[in-house]
């Protein structure tokens, strides 16, 4: 089985770690992957995203243009990939930044309040780990465990203090997507 995302949102809101976190979790759990970032002028508040390919088979290509799921950290990258999103894909947005309703109905919508989640939680920072815990819930992409290993093997030391807080924001996360999906 093979599944394509697109982690979108503006630079600094930590969507490329988003990605490589999947990334690397699955790698961890004998998957094969595919990991692109695409920066540059974003960084400085554009948008930036990245894509992923997870499989169980090899990756015949990176290139990801109808992911079965696209997570839109604010309304420019949702304006921007809404429509690739397979038809029967998961569209994961952050309900905190986003004021419009997606146009799309032949996808599953998971809303999540990611930014001010993670304000309730004591940081807007960690905003990409509730958006991250929705996607893995919804895609079940990695074990929770996996990911949960990922994040403390990849957190610099200088940031070990916040593995508490990255994993409660993860935990939340999960608590938004519909147990349907």
């Amino acid at each position: 089985m093979q599944q394509e995302f697109i982690f979108a949102g503006f630079g600094g809101q930590g969507v490329l770690l988003m990605g490589q976190l999947i990334a690397y979790a699955a790698l961890y759990e004998g998957k094969k992957v595919s990991w692109i970032p695409s920066y540059g002028p974003e960084m400085r508040g554009g948008t930036a995203n990245c894509t992923v390919i997870v499989s169980d088979r090899d990756i015949g290509s990176p290139v990801v243009t109808r992911p079965s799921c696209v997570v839109a950290m604010n309304l420019p990258s949702l304006d921007k990939f809404e429509q690739n999103v397979k038809p029967g894909g998961i569209l994961v947005m952050n309900s905190s930044m986003i004021n419009r309703e997606p146009q799309r109905t032949d996808i599953t919508v998971v809303k999540v309040p990611a930014t001010a989640t993670a304000n309730e939680l004591g940081s807007a920072r960690v905003a990409n780990m509730v958006a991250l815990g929705a996607v893995v819930e919804a895609t079940q992409v990695v074990t929770f465990e996996g990911l949960l290993k990922t994040l403390e093997k990849k957190l610099p030391a200088h940031h070990k203090d916040l593995l508490p807080l990255n994993r409660r924001a993860i935990e939340r996360g999960r608590s938004f997507v519909p147990a349907r999906v």
